[in-house]
């Protein structure tokens, strides 16, 4: 069992920035992957960015602002987010999978323009 705690979402301006955090309630393989989906409403859960044993993966619509990092260390997913759109507002879910899937309990961003 894999608990996520999010943490790191708000509101801030158009070409603002935020970073999300996600701390696993155990420790992690390096080869597990680690990442973000976000719902806005009445939309679908769509993949953010993921990164496992160092390899990345981003949506289209975030390449160049956004970036995902791990600290395997500290069980720990990150999510920069840069030159924030209107569009980016959504709730922000963590996401692992280490032979199951486990979600955090996700965290609002809100982009005002």
């Amino acid at each position: 069992q894999v608990q996520l705690v999010e943490s790191g979402g708000g509101l801030v301006q158009a070409g603002g920035s935020l970073k999300l955090t996600c701390v696993a309630s155990r420790s992690l393989f390096s080869s597990n992957l680690m990442g973000w989906y976000r719902q806005a409403p009445g939309k679908q859960r769509e993949l953010v960015a993921a990164i496992t044993s160092g390899s990345t993966n981003y949506a289209d619509s975030v390449k160049g602002r956004f970036t995902i990092s791990r600290d395997n260390a500290k069980n720990t997913v990150y999510l920069q987010m840069n030159s924030l759109k209107p569009e980016d507002t959504a709730v922000y879910y963590c996401l692992v999978n280490s032979g199951r899937l486990y979600w955090g309990q996700g965290t609002q961003v809100t982009v005002s323009s």
